[in-house]
């Protein structure tokens, strides 16, 4: 591993990301990083290229650029041969990066390695829990989206296309991606922390929809 090359692009994120206001800001790659590292380990990954994809996961995320899904990787890839790494170790982040975003509840998860599965776990993990919610609510806002609106349904078996095209509101977000993500960890750990996140958010959405519903349990 090239410690090195590491806080280099740690610093590099830190700066690229400093004025992001959609919940893809430094903090959720550093939070990433470091779940990423705990994984990696108890889950005998290699470490330098799981550090690497979560550091630049987000370089330019999709979502954020038009839903242009080429311009991260190329980042990335570009980032990582300007600081002379090996290219089998480029094009394994760039893969990883490319794949592992969620696109929808019946999209194909397209990781095919057990790095790329330590990153896209340690990535789905800080979208569930407290935090979770914090970010979700943060890029509706950023975008523009509602809350919530009763009259646009939850629609669960959309393509990827539908997925990138659909208009969400934040609470249908949880129902068609969030609350799905605990059953599609990939690793034992992942699994394991997924589970306490998971109930959180069961439990924010109970209280929201007694408050939606004025349905208070001590009116007077």
């Amino acid at each position: 591993m090239d410690i090195q090359v590491i806080d280099r692009t740690a610093e590099y994120m830190k700066e690229r990301l400093s004025k992001d206001n959609s919940g893809h800001d430094w903090w959720h790659t550093y939070r990433v990083w470091k779940i990423g590292r705990k994984i990696a380990t108890l889950e005998c990954a290699n470490l330098y290229v799981v550090e690497l994809a979560c550091l630049l996961h987000d370089i330019a995320d999709y979502k954020l650029h038009g839903g242009d899904e080429e311009i991260g990787p190329r980042l990335a890839g570009e980032w990582l041969q300007g600081l002379s790494v090996e290219m089998p170790v480029v094009n394994h982040v760039t893969n990883i990066i490319s794949t592992s975003s969620f696109k929808g509840a019946n999209a194909k998860n397209k990781i095919s390695t057990l790095e790329g599965q330590c990153v896209q776990d340690a990535d789905r993990l800080d979208a569930i829990g407290a935090i979770g919610i914090a970010r979700c609510f943060a890029f509706g806002g950023a975008k523009g989206n509602v809350i919530y609106d009763p009259s646009i349904p939850v629609k669960m078996d959309m393509s990827e296309e539908e997925y990138k095209r659909a208009n969400h509101t934040q609470i249908n977000h949880f129902y068609e991606k969030l609350l799905l993500l605990r059953d599609r960890m990939n690793t034992q750990t992942g699994r394991r922390i997924a589970k306490e996140k998971h109930r959180f958010m069961e439990m924010f959405l109970e209280q929201f929809h007694k408050e939606w519903n004025v349905e208070y349990s001590n009116p007077n």
